[in-house]
């Protein structure tokens, strides 16, 4: 089975800042866009980044100038380099990948078991 694994997550002030990173591991013959989502507590979850095989990105307007997605094909793995840090990017983090396994013919979309950052005053 493929899955994503997602570390980095943790408790940092204020202006701070965290790197969270996301390994896919499995059967993977390919892996399309990838991206990190996030949900706080009593909100729905939203978009914060996305990332094209090619290196093409987009971010939420949240996030935009702080936040830095990047992947590393070679190691199927995928950042999100966050700084300036505020109370509002609390939140569960989530990976997101469009995967291909062998044997498959149809990119699946495979969600990892999240990460919490918290960010205090």
């Amino acid at each position: 089975q493929v899955q994503l694994v997602e570390s980095g997550g943790g408790l940092v002030q204020a202006g701070g800042s965290l790197r969270l990173s996301c390994v896919a591991s499995g059967r993977i013959l390919s892996i399309n866009n990838m991206g990190w989502y996030r949900q706080a507590p009593g909100k729905q979850r939203e978009l914060v980044t996305t990332i094209t095989k090619d290196g093409s990105t987009n971010y939420a307007d949240s996030v935009k100038g702080r936040f830095t997605i990047s992947r590393d094909n070679a190691k199927n793995t995928v950042y999100l380099q966050m700084n300036s840090l505020k109370p509002e990017d609390t939140a569960v983090y989530y990976c997101n990948a469009g995967i291909l396994q062998f044997g498959t013919y149809v990119y699946v979309e495979v969600w990892g078991q999240g990460t919490l950052v918290t960010v205090s005053l």
